[in-house]
């Protein structure tokens, strides 16, 4: 590594962020004290990508970021402000795009082709779907939807739907040439014809020299005017290709291929070759020994046929390199699973910590008074749970069909030769495939041909146990075989490979169907109380002690001590700080339920009757749509600001609307629900505009000033747990600010860096940023500072010890403090409010009052009892004996961040 990891800072690419831009960000990094600027995905990707996941070119940069100049000027940029490098790295799936060569290789050869085994395609189908129609096939060729352009510039023939290119099989170019109207033209379909890959460099040489000669180009305009004409000769040429056009809907059930979740244009790449392996990280590889990349994040990780062998390739490949880059992966860890120890990386991107904090900062205690208020707001219970296993049973057989019908064929071939299981019919395999599925508790299990570890025994053993109590197969026998199959439970070599083989894409399967079903509909469904909704939690996990906080940070210590601490990502529902604003909702259920009823009434001439007497929106998307308003008002909002107004307008809009067609229950992205979505668009509308609503948005804003000021304070409390807590802190672009950003895209929005750099430039005290706190200077001051703590002793804070600390006295429910140590004598301690609504009393301002605290306080361990402490926030000197009084080293900030000295 070319530096220790002390923060990282995440640019999201593209839409403006280049690599010119990030190398003049350069310095204010440095400044601002982070390490490794973290790098979203910078390889070259489908045109238009706004977020480059879509890769098109392992090996190649996006020419639209800089190219390989931009990126070497960047890299240099980068090493004068001393900061290193990690690089957003897709591995799992790429762009369906005539850019991706590999993929418009396998098109044109189908089989034959040199890449036919880089993507996961079953080649058993013998065609390759390409849904991309806006119509049946049928009626596309029957409109001229269809037709064969010349593609003059590669000197080769494409077909075309309705502007979407595909390229043709060069030994089918005889369906056109023998419509040429030339004295030659048994001639040319000879010389134009070939039945090889290897003869189509020289068949485009040959084509070319042809495109001069006027004669040529005329017969062959001809040619494709007659076969553009000619309905049957058209579908004749569709039918030689390796490819087949397909209306975009039958993607979910006959895709030929593996794609990522339910989306067609990412096809899956089979990482498990070690040929593929070897081609696509050949860019990556190179940078690290060329000292140019010194860490690599790995998308979805969960999506590759066995991760623990890729990580061990990928660690091999790196081997060489003198400063082996550090590896994290995204990976979302579900209740009590913890990182799999044996995969040997730095660890996750972090969402467990989000997690974490959530249960730090939501009142527990107020679960049932919250869950009353939101079910008499609806008018009836809503089962989390019961949701969820119905969700994932939908998601599986209805949006992953083409999945489970794959799955379910692999599961026959073994169940058919063996004598118990050959009775077992399809409908009865493909619905304990969906049981067993749905009963899973995480994301994926581990299986692989090195075996099937301990801990997914267990997983699997439960999930076929849950499944079996549900009845949705009458007989056990069926799920029993299932989680045989999953655990590899044959004697036959023959049936341990298949069943392999159906484990490898089972794992593949389920993560999707667990995202799909949880992340993207049951979180926008169940709004009781949606700063739960995140990517990682589980809204029904409401609140924690500190014992469990304290627990999840031992584990962090334990198994990623060098894990990212993730506040924001470009995946989170919601911005930190609109999160950190709704915790507080939870300390007055009640109170918030008396003011919903109210704004609700306020609204209801903007509620429309859609027909047969229903209303939209309508309570639960209402009870989650006066959350996310009090989430999105940036803490300085003024509502006599029109531009201000109609800006949040639009953004709220665009998120109501993307939220509803998520949860999939009034209207969705396949079949938009118009007069629905209409009076959604029409009530969000309303409430941000006093010409509409009157004075609802200043009485709702003026109501919402005690959770406003609790969220600021909470936000800032979570930020300097994360500055100290077990890991690396990742910052998200733009959060030094207040983040109150909405579900992306609204969370890529341009970020003013100058402002930023000027709140860190100093002048300031924390007493009066505080004192000026709705700004948002105070939390990048607060950033800069744990930052340039951590720089001075990195260790510390990743593989330093963990103490919790005990803290006594009134106050005591409203204080988290915790040390962290090492061997050396290097110690920190962290001292941050929590239930902050309550803590501040209803007061608009965050100053916590010396007096507030009464008698509460912290003892100190015999190892830190005797030490002198500085407190890197205020520049005092504390000097500890066993304990360390709350009014006294919070009495000018609530907040403290003490250095041993």
């Amino acid at each position: 590594m070319s530096r220790p990891l002390v923060a990282t800072y995440r640019l999201q690419f593209r839409e403006g962020t280049t690599f010119e831009t990030a190398g003049q960000l350069a310095p204010y990094m440095a400044r601002l004290g982070v390490s490794h600027l973290y790098a979203s995905p910078i390889f070259a990707a489908s045109p238009g990508s706004t977020h480059g996941y879509d890769v098109t070119d392992y090996n190649a940069f996006e020419d639209d970021l800089g190219g390989l100049s931009g990126f070497t000027a960047m890299s240099d940029a980068l090493v004068a402000s001393d900061l290193a490098l990690i690089a957003d790295f897709v591995p799992n799936h790429m762009g369906v795009s005539p850019r991706n060569h590999w993929w418009e290789d396998v098109l044109r050869w189908g089989a034959e082709s040199r890449y036919a085994q880089t993507f996961d395609i079953s080649w058993e189908a013998e065609k390759i779907l390409v849904p991309v129609l806006g119509k049946p096939y049928g009626e596309a060729l029957a409109e001229g939807d269809l037709s064969v352009e010349l593609d003059a510039e590669n000197a080769q023939l494409r077909f075309d739907a309705s502007g979407y290119g595909l390229p043709i099989d060069p030994r089918t170019y005889g369906h056109v040439f023998g419509l040429m109207d030339h004295p030659e033209k048994d001639r040319m379909v000879r010389r134009f014809s070939v039945s090889t890959p290897a003869e189509a460099e020289e068949l485009a040489e040959r084509f070319s020299e042809h495109l001069t000669e006027k004669e040529f180009s005329n017969a062959l305009d001809r040619a494709l005017e007659t076969i553009n004409g000619d309905q049957h000769a058209l579908h004749e040429l569709h039918e030689a290709q390796a490819w087949r056009l397909a209306w975009w809907r039958t993607a979910r059930e006959k895709l030929t291929y593996r794609r990522f979740f339910e989306i067609a244009d990412l096809i899956g790449v089979r990482q498990e070759s070690r040929r593929v392996f070897r081609e696509s990280h050949q860019l990556v590889i190179r940078l690290a020994r060329e000292r140019r990349l010194d860490g690599i994040r790995i998308d979805h990780v969960d999506g590759l046929a066995d991760p623990k062998g890729y990580l061990e390739q990928l660690k091999q490949a790196f081997h060489s390199v003198r400063r082996s880059p550090t590896i994290h992966v995204e990976k979302i860890l579900t209740g009590p699973e913890r990182l799999r120890t044996s995969w040997e990386i730095e660890g996750t991107t972090g969402y467990e910590f989000i997690t974490a904090l959530s249960g730090l900062f939501v009142d527990a205690g107020q679960e049932e008074a919250m869950t009353a208020a939101y079910h008499d707001f609806l008018g009836e219970d809503e089962d989390l749970r019961g949701m969820i296993t119905r969700q994932k049973r939908s998601i599986f057989q209805r949006n992953l069909a083409g999945e489970l019908a794959h799955l379910t064929g692999l599961a026959l071939a073994v169940a058919g030769r063996g004598l118990a299981t050959r009775d077992l019919g399809q409908d009865t395999i493909a619905r304990a495939i969906v049981e067993v599925a749905t009963a899973l508790p995480v994301y994926r299990t581990y299986v692989s041909v090195d075996g099937v570890p301990q801990r997914d025994i267990a997983i699997i053993d439960d999930a076929v146990d849950l499944a079996m109590t549900w009845r949705e197969v009458e007989a056990d026998e069926p799920i029993q075989f299932i989680g045989r199959l999953l655990k590899l439970d044959f004697e036959d070599g023959a049936d341990v490979a298949a069943s392999l083989d159906f484990t490898r894409r089972f794992q593949q399967t389920t993560g999707a169907v667990m995202a799909k079903a949880v992340e993207d509909t049951a979180f926008y469904r169940y709004n009781r109380l949606i700063a739960l909704n995140e990517v990682g939690g589980e809204p029904d996990h409401y609140g924690a002690d500190l014992d469990a906080f304290h627990a999840a940070m031992q584990i962090r210590v334990e198994d990623q001590p060098e894990g990212l601490l993730a506040t924001s990502t470009h995946d989170t529902k919601r911005g930190e700080d609109a999160r950190a604003r709704l915790y507080t909702l939870s300390e007055a259920p009640e109170h918030w339920r008396d003011l919903i009823t109210e704004f609700a009434e306020r609204m209801a001439p903007w509620r429309k009757d859609i027909g047969a007497g229903f209303e939209a929106p309508e309570p639960a998307t209402e009870w989650g749509l006066y959350q996310s308003l009090l989430g999105v008002l940036p803490a300085d909002f003024d509502p006599a600001d029109g531009a201000q107004r109609e800006a949040i307008a639009g953004r709220l809009a665009a998120y109501a609307e993307k939220a509803v067609r998520e949860a999939k229950r009034w209207t969705s992205w396949t079949s938009p629900a118009e007069p629905y979505e209409r009076a959604l668009r029409g009530f969000v509308g309303a409430a941000l505009d006093p010409e509409k609503s009157g004075t609802f948005l200043a009485d709702f804003w003026a109501a919402a000033q005690p959770f406003v000021a609790a969220g600021a304070l909470t936000s800032l409390s979570q930020t300097v747990i994360k500055l100290a807590a077990p890991g690396v802190p990742d910052i998200y672009q733009g959060t030094e600010f207040y983040d109150v950003s909405l579900v992306d895209p609204d969370n890529r929005r341009d970020v003013d860096f100058s402002a930023r750099s000027e709140a860190i430039a100093g002048g300031v005290t924390f007493e009066e940023a505080l004192a000026d706190w709705r700004t948002g200077r105070i939390k990048a001051m607060l950033t800069a500072a744990g930052l340039a703590m951590r720089g001075r002793t990195p260790a510390l804070f990743t593989t330093g010890s963990y103490v919790p600390l005990a803290v006594e006295g009134d106050m005591a429910r409203h204080v988290v403090a915790f040390a962290r140590t090492n061997e050396t004598g290097g110690a920190a301690i962290v001292v941050a409010p929590r239930l902050c609504l309550t803590l501040l009393d209803g007061r608009e301002a965050i100053d916590v009052r010396a007096e507030r605290w009464g008698d509460t306080r912290i003892s100190l361990p015999e190892t830190l009892a005797a030490r002198s402490w500085r407190n890197i926030l205020s520049d005092e000197t504390v000097e500890a004996s066993g304990e360390l009084a709350l009014d006294a080293i919070l009495a000018k900030l609530p907040f403290a961040l003490l250095e041993a000295s």
